[in-house]
């Protein structure tokens, strides 16, 4: 799973580190941190998050189906 979030639009309300706090946190009162590529155990939070934003600064990209350059090494 890989996380984008666009900053620019981002103001800092906080509902994704109040849902997801393993993926995002927020450092002072303004400034959003977050784990472009959180573990997939974080799935379901991680896409609460994003759903719980208000302004939808936040992109999941679910990376399903797609093979790792080993696998497609060995096709």
């Amino acid at each position: 799973m890989r996380v984008v979030v666009d900053l620019s639009r981002c103001e800092g309300y906080a509902q994704c580190a109040f849902l997801a706090p393993e993926a995002f946190r927020m450092h002072g009162e303004e400034a959003l941190m977050y784990d472009p590529g959180p573990d997939d155990a974080l799935r379901e939070r991680v896409l609460r998050a994003a759903a719980a934003c208000p302004v939808q600064a936040i992109l999941v990209d679910r990376l399903e189906g797609r093979r790792t350059p080993v696998e497609a090494a060995r096709s």
